[in-house]
Parts: C-alpha cells; sequence; structure tokens
C-alpha cells in the first residue's frame, strides 16, 4: 500500500498520529482495520522487551475497527477520534477488562462491565480501545514496576525506566504503539512518564475530565491525554471532557473547541520561568534545554522573564507527602489482613505512613494546600503561562524508585515540580524540548490558571512547530 509515494507499511501506519490517521479514513487511503492491525503486530513485536501493556483485547479491537470501518465508508464517522487505537491506564474502567489496579490484592474474578467516563467517552466518539497499559500498584509511586505484572522499560533504552505512574502509557506512545493512550495524574504521574518518553501529557484542571470511581488519591487525581504531538492532544480533549453525572466534582463542560484554539497567537503572551523550586539537585542539561526553550518562546513573540515563586515557607513536598500518604492508608482498609501480605511493601509503607497522622494533622495540610493555591494564583495573575523543568532528573535505571544524588543515595527529591499544581489544581502539561547527551529526552513543563488548558495547548502547539519532537529509534 503507497500513499503519495510512501510505502504504508504496518509500522508506518502504526507511527501515524490521530490527526493523520483521521486523514486517511476520510479519503479510503487507510483503513481502521490496516491501522488496528498495525499497531497490534508492533504490540507484538515490542512489548515483551518493553511491558508497557498488561492487557491486549485483539479480538475486541479489531471488532470496533470494522464497526469504525464502515461508518467512515458511510460517510459517518462519529469523530475525527473514529477508528483510531488508543490504550487505557490500567487504573480506569473498560468492561470487559479487569482492573486490578497493578495489585495482587484484587481479585481478577469480579464483573467487570463498567466504563469509567473517560472510557465511555472515548467508546461514543469510535475510538478503538485495543490494551491495557501498565502501572506500579495503585499509581504509588513515580516508576513503573509491579509485583503483578513485573518492570517496565523506557523505549529510549530498556535499562531505563519510563517514569510512572503512568509509565505503561508513556512507553506506549513513545514507541508508537497506538497514537493516543490516556493516563491518570495525582502527583505527576501524566507529566512525569511524559518528560522521560519525550511524549507530550497533559493534567487537566481538576474535575476538568470528569473520573468515576474516585480513585485512592482522591482529588489530588485526574485523567489526561498522553500523545506524540499536542493536536492529537486536544482532539482527544474536545471529547474527553464531556460530561457524565456520575463525577460529583466534575466542572461544568468547556464551552471550547480545543483544536481550533490551537491556532491563536502566542505573541505577547507573558511567561515566567523557574529552575527551582527549593533546594533539590538538577541535572544541569535540564536546566539547559528549560533556558533554551524559554529563548524559543522569546523567538514566538513572547514576553519571557524569570522569577523566583513567592510560596512563602510552605514545604509543598512535605504538603504533598501528608495528602498522599493519607488518601493511600485506605489501601489497607479495603483490603482484608491476610490480603496486605499480597500488597507491594512500599505500597504498604506508604499506607502506614499514612495511618501515622493524626485528623488534625490532616486539616492543617488541607489549610496550607488552600494557601498554596492561592499563592499559585496569585502567580498566575502575573503570568499567562509559568515555565518550569518536567523532572529534575532524566530516565534513571529500573529496579530503583528514584535516581541516585551525589551522594549516591536516592534523590526522593527527582519530581520537586509536578506535584504543585495536583495540590493547587492548576492544568500543567509536560513538553519534551530536548535530548540529553545519552540520548534520553528532557521534557518542560507548563502550567497556568485554572480552566486555562486551551492556553496550554495553545503554547505546547506553537512550541512543538517550532521544535519537531524526536522518538527512540526502535526495531519493530
Amino acid at each position: 500500500m503507497a500513499i503519495l509515494g510512501v510505502n504504508m507499511t504496518e509500522t508506518n501506519l502504526a507511527a501515524m498520529t490521530a490527526t493523520e490517521l483521521s486523514a486517511l479514513y476520510k479519503t479510503g487511503a487507510a483503513s481502521p482495520v490496516e491501522a488496528t492491525q498495525a499497531v497490534l503486530a508492533r504490540a507484538a513485536a515490542l512489548n515483551p522487551d518493553l511491558n508497557a501493556f498488561c492487557l491486549i483485547d485483539s479480538e475486541g479491537a479489531l471488532q470496533a475497527a470494522r464497526d469504525s470501518e464502515r461508518r467512515w465508508k458511510a460517510g459517518a464517522p462519529l469523530s475525527p477520534l473514529d477508528g483510531v487505537p488508543t490504550s487505557l491506564k490500567e487504573a480506569l474502567y473498560a468492561r470487559g477488562w479487569p482492573t486490578l489496579m497493578g495489585s495482587k490484592a484484587v481479585d481478577p474474578n469480579q464483573n467487570w462491565e463498567a466504563d469509567s467516563p473517560v472510557t465511555a467517552r472515548l467508546r461514543a466518539a469510535g475510538a478503538v480501545l485495543f490494551a491495557q497499559t501498565t502501572s506500579p500498584e495503585y499509581g504509588h509511586k513515580g516508576v513503573t514496576d509491579s509485583l503483578l505484572h513485573g518492570i517496565t522499560r523506557n523505549p529510549w533504552n530498556l535499562a531505563r525506566t519510563p517514569g510512572g505512574s503512568s509509565g505503561g502509557a508513556g512507553a506506549a506512545v513513545a514507541a508508537r504503539i497506538g497514537p493516543l493512550a490516556i493516563g491518570t495524574d495525582g502527583g505527576g504521574s501524566i507529566r512525569v512518564p511524559a518528560a522521560l518518553c519525550g511524549i507530550f501529557g497533559l493534567k487537566p484542571t481538576y474535575g476538568r475530565v470528569p473520573s468515576w470511581p474516585h480513585g485512592f488519591s482522591n482529588d489530588l487525581g485526574n485523567t489526561g491525554p498522553m500523545t506524540r504531538t499536542v493536536r492529537d492532544a486536544a482532539l482527544m480533549m474536545n471529547e474527553i471532557t464531556k460530561p457524565d453525572i456520575r463525577d460529583a466534582y466534575a466542572l461544568p463542560p468547556a464551552q471550547i473547541d480545543y483544536v481550533a484554539a490551537l491556532d491563536a497567537p502566542v505573541k505577547n503572551l507573558k511567561i515566567g520561568y523557574v529552575l527551582q523550586l527549593g533546594t533539590h539537585e538538577m541535572d544541569p542539561e535540564i536546566a539547559d534545554s528549560v533556558r533554551a526553550a524559554a529563548q524559543r518562546f522569546t523567538e514566538l513573540g513572547c514576553e519571557v522573564e524569570e522569577f523566583t515563586p513567592d510560596l512563602g515557607d510552605i514545604d509543598a513536598g512535605l504538603l504533598f507527602g501528608t495528602h498522599w500518604a493519607c488518601f493511600m492508608q485506605r489501601i489497607l482498609q479495603i483490603h482484608p489482613p491476610e490480603a496486605h501480605k499480597l500488597l507491594d511493601p512500599g505500597v504498604v509503607g506508604l499506607a502506614n505512613w499514612g495511618s501515622s497522622f493524626s485528623s488534625a494533622d490532616l486539616v492543617a495540610a488541607m489549610a496550607l494546600r488552600a494557601e498554596l493555591a492561592e499563592r499559585w494564583n496569585l502567580i498566575f495573575g502575573a503570568y499567562d503561562l509559568v515555565l518550569c523543568p518536567a523532572t529534575a532528573s532524566t530516565a534513571f535505571d529500573v529496579g530503583i524508585p528514584a535516581p541516585l544524588g551525589k551522594d549516591g543515595q536516592p534523590n526522593l527529591l527527582w519530581t520537586p515540580f509536578a506535584y504543585h499544581f495536583n495540590l493547587s489544581r492548576h492544568p500543567a502539561a509536560s513538553v519534551p524540548c530536548g535530548v540529553s547527551a545519552a540520548g534520553l529526552p528532557i521534557g518542560m513543563m507548563l502550567a497556568s490558571a485554572h480552566y486555562r488548558e486551551d492556553l496550554i495547548l495553545r503554547a505546547a502547539h506553537a512550541y512543538q512547530q517550532s521544535w519537531p519532537t524526536p522518538l527512540p529509534d526502535l526495531a519493530g
């Protein structure tokens, strides 16, 4: 099969973006069945090394693709996502697929008949749901491995982690095994793997994408798109932000076409950039890439200046840790004591730490969280966007929970930026902005005021148009 002189092998079709596939479907130059077959073939070739998927539903995906193909031939696609292969993080419900949360303690023999809101919206849009991506148990950490599924690896270097907790999604999209994935983000779990895998990942404003059931990260958690291009993420946002009455905390539907908003000018946007949030170690190559990104935004006509956020004396890391641990201790409540031995020791340790906090401790933390959000609100009153590194380290070796610091010990402060915006509920995205000397991707983060996902997408799209995103060189 050839399209415009290009040999459309399985690898080429699997590497297409959602935008490109939709255009091919419209002209009949390629079909949803062909694209799905290509993605399934690539998954079969690469997943044994990557371990990005814990479930691949070939039969269900091909049936959905055949249904989509009929709609395209009739000139009646459900949306631009109709027929596009899409994966879901295993924290999300999809009827017929066990939602095991990466845990041996969850009984797979249940009636799995519910869809999460994002799953339902994607089905309604005609997307081909083909696989479930791996995460650490209950999404509790920033790398992706579990006692149930083993280690997930980074397609840029199989000895390195893809990050977490949406690490399977990050690895799959970077490896061109489907153009679209859905991740969840309770403390950076979309943005961290997006940065370490060199793709785009958006954590929307809390409530912008309806959620059900609410996970253990409570109101820290968000659902969002992980894609290779910003335009594809905007296509997804047009669908997954539609309302669902099961979410008691959902925002009113956004009255915006995120794709149309991409082409609004970025000239004169005011951007504040910051390289440090505390005393954490920072990889010099990451700092250099973020400085270069700031300069590129200047060249695009933005007003860019470096600044130091006034966050008072709030220890945001401890504040996040208090919330996270207190929420995670519920895991010990829902599982009977005899099942605790099946849990990852890291989950048990985190839950036990959460159990050590008093109700007064949590109430005090909630008050500080509100103050932190107010301070970020003031910052977003002065700047349209904040630009900072997405992580303080590039991808590190699998099998450890954090990169090693200068002292040879795990640097637990390697993600000092992302959780700020879970606490404050502001939208934020990781955008590829460089590659290290070791050949590992570097991500910057763009954050904005509440409800301004369109602004982040617009700026990220303009940047991506000026600096094409590299992808790992993979066989298969």
